[in-house]
């Protein structure tokens, strides 16, 4: 959610503020940014109804876990800014880009473990038969928003594998079965990339700012 409202938000975020672009001298990156922090606000209020959930339910967490959660929320908020700044820039110029980002975000959240299960997925393309096993695995983490929700399913769940029941009697892997160093790991390397993205975007948008 913060991700996509941010991405899909930021589109018009300079030209609805065209007279003050124009008229007034002010730090113009302020605008993007001031809608990355609507979307953390809603996820500071997001996050607060999940964790009162699972305290009053008796879930519980795992210590050993809980460290891919800020690493999580830092590589997100950091990818999400990059992309906000891309965006808002280019949409001045090329105003087909806010039609176009609203397909993209579309096509990102199908490709994103949220309404399917990371761990089934693993299973489907690493399997021996499965065609160019195990590197669609490997394409599949391509997308950086697949390590970052992991990282908070992981840190948050826990669970690998989900135990049978009445409706499902076998053991169902939800989580992706690789080790918190792992998928740490695999993080902080989106991190990394996500700073240069950022770095990159930022000079981006003070380049195309004069245009504006």
């Amino acid at each position: 959610n913060l991700f996509s409202v941010a991405a899909g938000n930021v589109t018009r975020s300079v030209i609805d503020n065209g007279n003050l672009v124009k008229k007034v001298s002010f730090p113009r990156e302020v605008l993007p940014l001031a809608v990355v922090g609507g979307a953390l606000f809603d996820f500071v209020l997001q996050t607060g109804v999940l964790l009162t959930f699972m305290v009053v339910t008796g879930y519980g967490f795992h210590l050993e876990a809980l460290i891919l959660y800020p690493l999580s929320f830092a590589t997100l908020v950091v990818f999400t800014t990059a992309l906000v700044f891309w965006v808002s820039a280019v949409n001045v110029r090329y105003r087909d880009v806010q039609h176009l980002i609203g397909l993209a975000l579309l096509v990102w959240f199908w490709m994103t473990p949220i309404v399917y299960p990371g761990g089934l997925v693993q299973d489907k393309l690493t399997a021996p038969t499965a065609p160019f096993s195990p590197h669609l695995w490997t394409v599949y983490l391509l997308n950086p928003l697949t390590p970052i929700i992991s990282g908070f399913q992981r840190a948050l769940y826990y669970t690998v594998t989900a135990p049978p029941t009445l409706s499902t009697p076998h053991p169902v892997r939800v989580l992706p079965d690789v080790s918190i160093a792992w998928l740490a790991g695999v993080i902080g390397l989106v991190l990394a990339g996500s700073l240069v993205l950022l770095y990159l975007s930022w000079r981006l948008f003070f380049r195309l700012s004069g245009d504006f």
